[in-house]
């Protein structure tokens, strides 16, 4: 690891001819043609393309959609950088003239800044070789949005068919006053698991409910138990969250449906807990069916999506000590734990310390609008990831790069 006054001042020097001009066009362009996982085609093109350019040895097709480049300059470590690549089902309402084109898909979680981020970096690093020994691997990460992105392509052989990692960062966007570069040390993000329901009733004719067992109803008090799961089984001190973000039943307002289909997500940060609450949701849909005379009983599957992002503490010091000689002292702060979930700690092999940080993106006016004095206050009162009206600030393209240039020279350079 070198001083990080020295990675700071080489990052300000590898980086000082930046064309904001065209990383903004970049950008904007994929704004405007978002792809959802697995499906990032033109997105990877984009991608490859600007690596190759660059003097990459880029490999297409990895778990499907993935990118990943290769750029040796001698002896050295082994640094791995990330950027995912997939949008959301999400139609666009910012208004932005550069608004997504592909009607009901949107970026609204900022994976082109990711993407933009990455293809820049990676070609200022290639730029500057003569610089820094070791070997650098940029890592275009398909469908993180659906949980199987990093662990597609470890499955794909990523970790034999390229070098090895001795460290691994990332970075995501974020809401809140653009120009800070919040670091938690250790935890910073939850595990997520999506436990899929089949509630089984007797359908019939809307006019006679008695010779039917609606599940429609029967779900909705699953729905309804479901949130004292949290609020009188869990703890104050420790963290978990229950979401049933799909309902789906019937076809017609005068049918009572034969089956009722909830999605049920669930974010926790203690292997404990998520056990608990596990068997808490099982619990309650089988009571529920139960009580309900279903005539069979209710399928509650799990399928675990992401495990928790636990940063390596020395290491996550080290890369904010360098953001806080970029970019001033009081930039960097622990942003704490949140619930929010990544498969970006997949890609690590086991030993493997990684970084992961944020980059906050509101525009100031914007922020300034927002209702409250304090900034959790605000930080409620802004679009978030996954908003329709998500509208990241231009102004943070170029500091997102040095963000992964300085981490990848903190050390390349050491």
């Amino acid at each position: 690891m070198s001083e990080p006054a020295v990675v700071a001042r080489l990052t300000r020097e590898i980086t000082s001819g930046l064309d904001s001009a065209d990383l903004e066009g970049f950008y904007q362009d994929l704004h405007r043609h978002p792809e959802l996982s697995f499906q990032e085609h033109r997105t990877a093109a984009k991608l490859a393309l600007r690596l190759r350019a660059a003097g990459y040895t880029v490999t297409e097709g990895v778990a499907r959609t993935g990118v990943v480049g290769v750029l040796a300059t001698g002896d050295g470590p082994v640094v791995w950088l990330r950027g995912d690549m997939d949008a959301l089902p999400v139609r666009e309402a910012t208004g932005l003239p550069y608004a997504s084109a592909v009607d009901g898909v949107m970026h609204a979680c900022g994976h082109d800044l990711h993407v933009t981020w990455l293809a820049a970096a990676a070609e200022a690093l290639a730029a500057a070789r003569a610089l820094w020994s070791g070997t650098l691997v940029v890592v275009g990460q398909p469908a993180e949005e659906a949980g199987g992105g990093a662990g597609a392509m470890v499955a794909d052989g990523i970790h034999a068919r390229f070098p090895r990692p001795d460290v691994l960062f990332g970075q995501h966007v974020a809401p809140g006053l653009a120009g800070f570069y919040p670091h938690t040390p250790g935890l910073t993000l939850s595990a997520s698991d999506d436990v899929d329901v089949v509630v089984h009733g007797v359908g019939g004719h809307g006019s006679r409910p008695e010779s039917t067992v609606d599940p429609v109803v029967t779900a909705s008090y699953v729905v309804t138990r479901l949130q004292t799961v949290v609020a009188r089984e869990i703890a104050a001190g420790e963290s978990a969250v229950v979401t049933v973000g799909r309902f789906h039943a019937g076809t017609n307002s005068n049918i009572i449906p034969a089956e009722a289909r909830l999605g049920v997500n669930v974010r926790t940060q203690d292997t404990g807990v998520r056990e608990r609450v596990l068997t808490a949701i099982r619990r309650v849909v089988e009571g529920e069916c139960a009580a309900a005379g279903c005539p069979v009983p209710p399928e509650v599957t799990v399928r675990a999506g992401c495990p928790t992002t636990v940063n390596d503490a020395a290491l996550d010091a080290e890369i904010a000590a360098v953001h806080r000689e970029l970019f001033g002292e009081a930039t960097v702060f622990d942003f704490g734990r949140a619930m929010g979930s990544e498969d970006f700690s997949l890609l690590a092999p086991a030993g493997v310390p990684y970084d992961y940080w944020y980059v906050t993106s509101t525009p100031a006016p914007v922020w300034d609008a927002a209702p409250g004095e304090d900034l959790r206050e605000k930080f409620a009162g802004v679009p978030g990831n996954h908003s329709a009206l998500f509208a990241p600030d231009p102004s943070v393209l170029v500091p997102g790069v040095r963000t992964l240039v300085s981490a990848a020279l903190s050390r390349l350079t050491g």
